[in-house]
């Protein structure tokens, strides 16, 4: 299915939402073959609006695998976890929606065509009332207290009523998505599959007979023996309905009397009001477009418009990073490994491990730590020093499983030969502050993408992990984000 039909179905099912028949844009969004995260997330939204539980969680793992940084999505697959009373992993999701947040107060997906803001606040609520399902008062007070500290002005109220019922050792009531919210394809590429008349009407431009207002065809009208002197450019510009403006700024409307522009578009000023709106017309379309997003261009200009142009920037970032296949994919074809790794091993055992995403690993049935350390590091492509491993989600003394541990009492845990492990990533080795690597930055990047770490030239940056060959992860004034590897340049151990 190409992008244009994708597209079009997308549009076509949110607007069925939109008339309140949900059955119908369920329908043709299960229709879209190669469906991407958000249009999965709406899928599982409708779903979880129907309380199609299964459904719903299954339409979520799809969307967390095509994007591992959608923290909507872990949210909203917690909160289906907490409808089918599966606490613990309710608990895991809303610990991973809030550490994709990286620190921050929310995240507003607006940009990205959700009109909802993931407020970090109501993720620790949530995850303090699926701690109080399981009967761990004290994590679920700590949790809301944590939440203190990301609260805004208008969620204040219902994280206080939240620790007033923690103390006396009562629920309290879910924080949920809203219901018929759902991500929207982007506006510019839908107002692209609407059929354009791009000939247009006939049109007079220039004309050597003064007053000649024809607008269809004619027989030639007699010239003069010398053309015209003044440049051609300047009359078809002055002969445009309209003053010629630059757009200086993306704008995206809001209402349907709006025009969509981007930076570059030539729009013409019919009239600009006292409010500092101005009606303009861009592609044989009328519309409001703010006039402080406009510039004036001047006719005198429009032959020497290639002249006095900068040049462009030496260093351009690098394409998006895509999804690594070594997470995604296994993720994405779970069922498939697991069958295969079960039918090739009959008389090993199956280790599920729940990580960011779930995977599964063969080995001998009583095995060493060294040997099932070593599967799951290969399997995540990581050290086994970066590694945790635990019987259950709460990372303890008692829980945790290494080279010390006795693992005849780890195996006595399996059931049929399978056996279920948590997994958990040291973001430092061993926490020693000489193992950190610093950059410094060469260029200023800013980027609107939430994921995305800003920086100005000359900032120090600590690396995290590497995304590829283009992409960094680090930290830098506080945040956290992905960042491309050519804007900096590693400071050398000496120097740091």
């Amino acid at each position: 299915m190409s992008f244009l039909d994708t597209l079009r179905q997308w549009d076509e099912a949110v607007t069925y939402v939109d008339r309140q028949d949900l059955s119908e844009a369920l329908r043709i969004f299960l229709s879209i073959q190669e469906p991407n995260s958000k249009i999965c997330f709406d899928i599982g939204c409708l779903h979880l609006l129907n309380q199609e539980l299964d459904a719903a969680e299954k339409a979520f793992d799809c969307s967390i695998r095509k994007d591992e940084h959608l923290a909507v999505g872990f949210f909203q697959r917690g909160i289906t976890f907490y409808k089918k009373q599966r606490y613990e992993e309710s608990v895991a999701d809303f610990q991973r929606s809030f550490k994709t947040l990286r620190g921050n107060q929310l995240i507003d997906y607006k940009a990205l065509g959700l009109r909802y803001k993931l407020y970090a606040c109501e993720v620790l609520h949530n995850m303090a009332l699926a701690e109080a399902q399981l009967g761990h008062w004290e994590k679920a007070q700590e949790n809301l207290v944590k939440a203190l500290d990301y609260k805004t002005d208008a969620k204040l109220n219902i994280i206080d009523k939240a620790l007033q019922s923690t103390l006396k050792q009562k629920l309290f009531k879910l924080v949920e998505f809203p219901s018929k919210v759902l991500f929207k394809p982007n506006k510019h590429y839908v107002a692209e599959l609407e059929k354009k008349d791009y000939l247009g009407k006939a049109k007079v431009v220039a004309s050597v007979v003064p007053q000649d207002d024809f607008s269809g065809f004619a027989p030639l009208q007699p010239q003069v023996e010398d053309g015209p002197t003044r440049p051609k450019e300047p009359e078809v510009l002055r002969a445009l309905e309209g003053e010629p403006h630059t757009v200086l700024f993306e704008f995206v409307p809001e209402t349907s009397d709006e025009l969509a522009v981007v930076p570059g578009n030539i729009v013409f000023v019919l009239q600009k009001g006292a409010d500092n709106w101005a009606s303009v017309i861009f592609n044989e379309r009328r519309g409001l477009v703010p006039y402080n997003y406009l510039e004036r261009l001047e006719i005198s200009l429009a032959s020497k418009q290639n002249e006095g142009i900068s040049k462009p920037p030496t260093r351009e970032p690098p394409t998006r990073p895509e999804r690594k296949q070594g997470l995604t994919a296994s993720s994405s074809s779970s069922g498939e490994t697991q069958v295969k790794d079960a039918q090739s091993t009959d008389n090993s055992c199956i280790v599920k491990v729940r990580f960011t995403f779930n995977f599964a690993v063969s080995v001998p049935p009583g095995s060493p730590y060294a040997i099932l350390i070593d599967k799951i590091s290969k399997k995540l492509n990581l050290p086994s020093r970066a590694i945790t491993l635990s019987l259950n989600s709460e990372v303890t003394g008692q829980s945790v499983i290494n080279a010390n541990t006795e693992m005849e009492s780890v195996w006595s845990c399996a059931t049929g030969r399978r056996i279920t492990l948590w997994c958990n990533t040291k973001e430092q080795t061993d926490g020693k502050p000489e193992d950190e690597i610093h950059f410094v930055a060469l260029h200023s990047y800013e980027s609107s993408n939430p994921e995305d770490l800003n920086f100005q030239q000359g900032d120090t940056i600590t690396f995290i992990s590497r995304v590829n060959q283009d992409w960094l992860e680090g930290q830098c004034n506080g945040n956290t984000g992905i960042f491309p590897a050519s804007f900096v340049e590693e400071v050398p151990v000496n120097d740091q």
